[in-house]
């Protein structure tokens, strides 16, 4: 993927990637979809985000940052999140062996 500008850290995004990994590690699945139908919008809106747009990646097992970061750099749509110059804030929390790194930009 081509360089993109910098992306800042966003406490809101923070909280939403961790009520997400929290989720997914009490309720013991893997998936974009909260166990209460949740999608990755929604929980950045319950967050206080609001946002014109928006992605997110998921990964479970990654034993530290640089791991995960390795994990998601190798699969194409992960990548993408990664280096879409559409996004300029994120927000990434680990629960458990389970990992939510949401981006967004501002309304």
């Amino acid at each position: 993927m081509p360089p993109v500008g910098a992306i800042t850290w966003n406490d809101q995004l923070a909280k939403a990637a961790d009520a997400h990994s929290v989720n997914m590690l009490a309720k013991i699945f893997f998936s974009h979809t909260g166990s209460d139908g949740t999608d990755p919008g929604s929980r950045i809106t319950s967050s206080g985000y609001t946002w014109q747009a928006y992605g997110e990646n998921i990964a479970f097992g990654y034993s530290n940052e640089q791991a995960v970061m390795a994990g998601w750099l190798k699969i194409e749509g992960h990548c993408k999140n990664i280096m879409n110059a559409n996004f300029i804030e994120m927000g990434v929390a680990r629960e458990g062996d389970y990992w939510t790194q949401e981006f967004a930009r501002k309304q």
